[in-house]
């Protein structure tokens, strides 16, 4: 009896933890990703939200000729341009975020809540611009795949020769593979089965698979459907005529490439409203800089695909 009276008299830990100092962390949003392709494209400033790619109207026109020492006849030629060339626009990922303004006066410590807010707004809307960058009906990567640059996968899983035929398709300094998490693991699995693993390299502190020393790069916004995804092969920048991204550059509020927050200011209500918007597009150079193996089998399963607004 005296043991217990003696325990009942010392201070209990839920009652000493009214005194203690939590450490806090910031809100923490599972569906931020590393965003590879982002940070692998090269990115280009375009005025006025235009980019116009020109593009020559028929190379098999521009004559040339090897003369012999005593022939002085040369070829006479130009180069024509395609009179229509493509535009392409700059699109918007926008949003508002409201705050109240009592929150943020009475709850601002240890973590700011305007600042917050915003980061994981900026966050979202990121992963967004990441999911265009693919998905887009206008500009995205799986919707300006030419038909000559698609092939189909024979066997099911992701093979060492599919990717060596998606090779042949970008074979001009292809700079990486772009694929699902699971297409890379199905890859990975199918290498082991036939006795070569594929190597691995270091990118970014990031350990990535690679294949004829190309990586392959994880995105989980490449669409898996009902088992079957799809595997690309990009060669990026303008001087090697590949994929480049596009961004408003000098905008009002600057955060980021093509990313903007503004104060909108204070309603009746005590609202601060911030207006967070990013501009990106995307552009294809040529056809051969981007190729795609379709109808990968990565399993029979019903992959979470995350809703984005």
């Amino acid at each position: 009896m005296a043991e217990n009276q003696d325990i009942q008299r010392a201070l209990g830990d839920a009652a000493a933890r009214q005194l203690a100092n939590a450490t806090k962390t910031v809100p923490q949003l599972t569906t931020i990703t590393p965003r590879w392709l982002v940070h692998l494209l090269p990115w280009i400033g375009v005025e006025a939200g235009i980019y116009r790619l020109n593009k020559v109207k028929d190379a098999s026109r521009v004559l040339t000729a090897c003369s012999q020492r005593d022939e002085r006849d040369l070829p006479e030629t130009f180069v024509d341009y395609d009179e229509n060339p493509r535009e392409y626009f700059l699109s918007a990922v926008t949003t508002v975020v409201d705050v109240h303004t009592r929150v943020s006066d009475l709850y601002g410590s240890p973590h700011d809540q305007i600042k917050e807010q915003l980061r994981l707004t900026i966050e979202t809307i990121k992963e967004r611009q990441e999911n265009e960058l693919l998905t887009n009906p206008e500009y995205g990567l799986l919707n300006n795949v030419h038909p000559d640059q698609k092939i189909s996968t024979l066997s099911g899983p992701p093979t060492p020769d599919d990717l060596d035929e998606l090779i042949t398709k970008v074979w001009k300094e292809p700079a990486f593979f772009l694929a699902h998490p699971k297409a890379i693991a199905a890859f990975g699995r199918e290498c082991t089965r036939r006795g070569v693993p594929p190597p691995t390299a270091n990118l970014f502190g990031s350990p990535f698979l690679t294949w004829r020393g190309l990586p392959l790069v994880p995105c989980d916004k490449v669409p898996v459907e009902d088992g079957k995804t799809k595997i690309l092969l990009l060669r990026t920048g303008e001087s090697r005529q590949g994929v480049v991204g596009l961004y408003q550059p000098g905008l009002p509020g600057e955060q980021g490439l093509g990313l903007s927050v503004k104060f909108m200011g204070i309603s009746r209500k005590a609202i601060a409203s911030y207006l967070v918007s990013l501009y990106c597009s995307l552009a294809v150079l040529t056809e051969d800089a981007l190729a795609v193996l379709e109808n990968v089998d990565v399993g029979k399963y019903h992959d979470y695909q995350p809703e984005y607004r």
